[in-house]
Order: C-alpha cells, then structure tokens, then sequence
C-alpha cells in the first residue's frame, strides 16, 4: 500500500475512534449554510484549519488538506453553492467523489482520491476538472481565458450524471468531461472543499440525487 492512501486509512480510523460507522448516503435534498460558530461533527477537517466566518466557510492556505462533508454522495449528483475568492491567485476548489479521509501529507505533489474541480488555480491562470492527479494526464479539461474577480461571489451548479461532469458558473457552462470508467462506490463517495494558500469562502450548499 502506498504512503497517502495508507495515512489516509489512519486518519479515517482515528476520526472514527476505531471502527467508523459508515456515513449516511443522501437519498434527498442536502442543505447547509453555515450559520453557525463552528464546522461541527458534519464535516471532517483534515488539517486546514477551517473556520466559519459570518455564516461562510473560510479556507486559508489549507495546503490542500480538504474538509469533507460526512454524507455519501449518490452516484448521479447535483450540487451547486456559493463561491468566492479574496485573493487575486483566485484558487477555488472542490473534490468529488473522494474517499472522505485523504489530504496532502507534505506539500508534495497531491493526488485526489476522487476528482477535483479548480477555478483559477496556478496563480489565476488555469481552470480544470481533474480526474485524481491535478497535473499532466490527471487534466481532463481545461480553460485559460476567464480569471477570478478577488471578491466577487459565484454559484457553481455541478451535476454528474453517468459518467458525465456538467459544471456551470453564473449559469453559464463552464467545463465539462465524460468519464468512461466513473468514479463511485467504496473510496469514491464524498465532497470536500480545499485551496492551496488564498483565502476562499463557501456558502449555500445545496446537494440532491440528480433527475
């Protein structure tokens, strides 16, 4: 067993003390707004250091250690929240279909357990859906040519269907892959938020088995 899947198993195991009860799967609409004080047993940071700020999530420079949401996704999905960046690097991402437990041990090269969706990654210059690795072949599709406005809020609306990732900003599409062999099952079943160092807010998520 490699090094970051086995920490990964760790960290799930200790987070559970011992034998983790296995997550609820959403069969319905999922909501949540953050108003509250704390992140709370809903969510499981593995060393970002989030907060809840004024009714948002704030990451900052969370290094690519996710916070993951304890509820096991539907195979086909919809998910749309609020987004925004207060840094000009932009750097806003999510994690699909993950395992619930990985996060970068060192600041290495990260390899997702699921897919990862950036808008405005690498310094404001690129955005991407991946398929586990964020560099090279991981690059499933890709755009250069819309920034993001530091401050400026964003709806996202991702839906996978099938093997299908639909991803629209503002309404409007923005990327979208077909996965021959789709992620799912064991390994492959919760949502994370994450960044790299930018200050980046959530809010308004809203998750339901897709149509």
């Amino acid at each position: 067993m490699s090094a970051l899947p086995l920490i990964a198993l760790l960290y799930a195991v200790a987070a559970g003390g011992g034998c983790r009860v296995r997550d609820e799967m959403l069969t319905g609409p999922f909501t949540e707004r953050f108003d509250r004080a704390e992140l709370g047993p809903a969510w499981r940071d593995t060393g970002g250091n989030y907060r809840i700020v004024d009714g948002k999530l704030v990451a900052r420079g969370a290094h690519n250690h996710p916070a993951w949401l304890r509820k096991r996704l539907p195979r086909d999905v919809s998910i749309e929240l609020d987004v925004q960046s207060n840094s000009e690097a932009g750097d806003i991402k999510l994690e699909l279909f993950g395992d619930g437990a990985s996060f970068d041990p060192d600041r290495g090269a990260y390899t997702s357990s699921g897919y990862v969706l950036i808008f405005g990654g690498w310094h404001n210059t690129l955005s991407v859906i991946c398929r586990n690795n964020e560099h090279d072949e991981g690059r499933k599709a890709a755009r250069a040519d819309r920034k993001v406005e530091a401050g400026r809020q964003y709806h996202f609306a991702i839906t996978r269907k099938g093997g299908r990732i639909d991803w629209r900003i503002d309404g409007t599409p923005f990327l979208d892959w077909t996965d021959s062999e789709p992620l799912w099952g064991a390994g492959h079943e919760y949502l994370a938020v994450d960044d790299w160092e930018s200050e980046v807010l959530f809010d308004n998520l809203e998750i339901a088995p897709a149509p």
